[in-house]
């Protein structure tokens, strides 16, 4: 009976909400204006409209007008107020919301109903597309009902077998959205299997480096220490139990992945089988590039826009169509 009255109370207990400071900053900004590449499917285009009238994003939804216009009729969307930029496929859409950002028209860009592949495609592009000095990555702002705080966790759709070079902008990519989200100096866990450097398992050596690299200032911004394995990242006990002394053990406000097959399975084991949200986003271009999922929930929609606006507003570009 006490092991049922105690499940009972934990499982009554509110669930943290580690968006809810990031929604109230957002209330402060104008909405940022956004390229919606083709949202002619209605997820896509109700998380454009939600955010919309959530006062988050100010919408340029880019397509066939037609086909936008059919799918807001039978999702029962009103979309008169939102510009319509005309493009006849999903190739065309990204290439054109690009375009839009290139003509400094908007200042994020966001996933309608293409694969991610085409959006990104138009974002790669040498000549006409978003690239800067820095890879681009990929991050979930996550909220974890069991974490106390925002949980990014990196690389998870973008680049699949990362190397140094390559995890080095990774990470440098999600320090700086931290330090955007208002995380000053974010503390870095570079993950593997366990917390000792073995040449048996190569993403040991490159956690050591990270670190070395940040000690030489070719990461800044943020305390790094790897290799940690999940559990001494995340939870201090374990970390004192295995006597890792470490300002960043079980204190972690970045999770970075050894590869994307290790930081998907992770992002969605917190998802579904911790009852975490997801807000997921593309950095290292010009702009930052929403990423939504049609098995996202409203609030990690509306919470993709907010971590996008605000980074959006770090780089200078947030808001009425700042440059």
């Amino acid at each position: 009976m006490a092991g049922t009255a105690a499940t009972a109370t934990k499982a009554a207990q509110p669930k943290k909400d580690a968006y809810e400071a990031l929604l109230q900053r957002c209330k402060r900004l104008p909405p940022v204006i956004t390229a919606v590449a083709y949202p002619c499917e209605a997820t896509a285009l109700t998380g454009a409209v939600e955010a919309a009238e959530a006062g988050l994003i100010q919408p340029i939804l880019v397509g066939p007008a037609h086909q936008i216009r059919e799918v807001a009729k039978r999702a029962d969307l009103k979309i008169d107020a939102y510009p319509i930029e005309e493009a006849p496929d999903a190739k065309s859409s990204a290439a054109k919301a690009v375009e839009l950002i290139r003509a400094a028209r908007a200042d994020v860009l966001m996933k309608g109903s293409l694969h991610t592949d085409e959006l990104l495609g138009a974002v790669v592009s040498s000549t006409t597309g978003l690239r800067t000095g820095r890879r681009i990555s990929h991050a979930f702002v996550m909220s974890v009902p069991t974490y106390p705080k925002p949980l990014i966790v990196t690389d998870a759709a973008i680049n699949i077998a990362p190397d140094l070079e390559a995890k080095r902008d990774i990470i440098q990519n999600a320090i700086d959205l931290a330090i955007s989200l208002g995380k000053a100096g974010p503390k870095v866990a570079i993950l593997s299997a366990v917390e000792t450097v073995t040449t048996k398992i190569p993403s040991t050596i490159d956690a050591a480096a990270l670190c070395k690299m940040a000690d030489r200032g070719q990461i800044t911004g943020a305390m790094l220490d790897g290799p940690l394995a999940m559990d001494n990242a995340i939870n201090l006990q374990a970390a004192k139990t295995k006597g890792i002394a470490s300002a960043v053990a079980g204190d972690a406000d970045i999770l970075v992945a050894p590869d994307l097959e290790s930081g998907n399975i992770l992002a969605k084991l917190l998802t579904f089988l911790a009852n975490a949200d997801a807000a997921g986003i593309v950095i290292g271009a010009r702009v930052p590039i929403i990423l939504t999922s049609r098995a996202d929930n409203v609030r990690a929609r509306m919470a993709s826009c907010a971590v996008a606006a605000l980074a959006a507003q770090a780089r200078g570009r947030g808001g009425a169509g700042s440059n």
